[in-house]
């Protein structure tokens, strides 16, 4: 059975390139628009990762990723910050919110699967 992966970013390209690199690589993608229609999707399936950009309207990656950490769900599940933000500071904060590991944009996309199946196989 493949392994569900949420994928969020308010970016429709950014979203349609993550889907076909993990669908290609035989993951089962459903994708959100933001964090909060991200946090809905996750409270109604359970997903074995969570991919999320940084900046987004309504709530962004470090918001989503906090409430996700607090339903028991999610307390375990890898969750990867994909984000056009690269600094030191920003990346501290998404470890004190959760966060598994960091991808910057744009991202190589076999490097995407390579980190994918380190973290979930």
């Amino acid at each position: 059975m493949s392994k569900n992966i949420l994928a969020i970013d308010d970016s429709a390209s950014i979203r349609q390139m993550v889907n076909f690199t993990l669908k290609s690589a035989g993951y089962h993608v459903v994708d959100a628009v933001d964090g909060r229609d991200g946090l809905e999707r996750a409270k109604s399936q359970q997903f074995d990762l969570v991919l999320t950009d940084q900046n987004m309207p309504r709530m962004d990656g470090l918001a989503l990723i906090r409430a996700l950490r607090e339903m028991p769900a999610y307390q375990r599940t890898p969750i990867l910050m994909l984000t056009t933000e690269s600094s030191d500071e920003m990346k501290l904060q998404g470890r004190a919110a959760g966060a598994t590991g960091w991808m910057v944009k744009p991202f190589d996309p076999l490097k995407l699967i390579e980190v994918v199946r380190k973290v979930i196989g």
